[in-house]
C-alpha cells in the first residue's frame, strides 16, 4: 500500500494539480511608523516585489469643517516617491497591511492604521525590528503597543529578515 505521500506524488494524482501560478497577486501595503524603520522599508522596497507598495511616514490631520456632520481623522500615507495618499484608500485597496517599527520607537499610528483596517475588514501584521543597542524593555514596550491591533506580530532580527516576512506573505 503506498503512504498518502507517495500517492499524492504519483502521476496519476498530479493530473489533478493546478498547473499554474495565482493568477492574482496580493496587493500588501507596508507602512513604516517612524523614521528608522523608514530606511528599513525605502532599503527593502528596492527588491523586486509583487504587489506590495511601501510607505515611509504617516500624516494626519482632524476635520474640522464646520458643514461636516461628523469629526474624524483625516490620514495620508507618503510613498517612496514622495507622493501623499489617502490612508483609508490604500487600505481598502489592500489584501493586507504590514506596519514597521523599531523597538523602542513612537509606534502610536498604528492605531490609526488599525481603525482604517478594521473598517474595511483587512489583516493588520506587525514587525517590531530591535536595533544595535535596544534593551529588552523596548521590544517588549513595543510589542504590547502593537499586539492590541494586529493579528500577527513578530520580531524581526533585522533587514533580511523583514525581506523573508515579506516573501513569505507573498507581498
Amino acid at each position: 500500500m503506498l503512504s498518502e505521500s507517495q500517492r499524492m506524488s504519483s502521476a496519476q494524482e498530479a493530473a489533478f494539480r493546478i498547473q499554474y501560478p495565482n493568477s492574482k497577486t496580493r496587493a500588501v501595503k507596508i507602512v513604516a511608523l517612524d523614521k528608522i524603520s523608514a530606511r528599513i522599508v525605502d532599503e527593502v522596497s528596492r527588491l523586486s516585489w509583487n504587489g506590495a507598495t511601501f510607505f515611509t511616514s504617516l500624516h494626519f490631520a482632524a476635520k474640522s469643517k464646520p458643514d461636516e456632520t461628523q469629526a474624524g481623522m483625516q490620514a495620508w500615507l507618503e510613498d517612496l516617491a514622495g507622493r501623499t495618499q489617502d490612508l483609508v484608500g490604500e487600505v481598502a485597496s489592500a489584501d493586507f497591511v504590514v506596519v514597521i517599527t523599531a523597538a523602542g520607537e513612537d509606534a502610536r499610528a498604528v492605531t490609526v492604521i488599525a481603525d482604517a483596517c478594521n473598517l474595511h475588514n483587512k489583516t493588520l501584521v506587525g514587525l517590531v525590528v530591535p536595533q544595535d543597542g535596544t534593551s529588552d524593555a523596548d521590544v517588549t514596550e513595543s510589542l504590547n503597543h502593537l499586539r492590541p491591533f494586529t493579528r500577527m506580530l513578530v520580531v524581526a532580527s533585522g533587514v533580511d529578515y523583514v525581506e523573508a516576512m515579506l516573501q513569505a506573505l507573498r507581498a
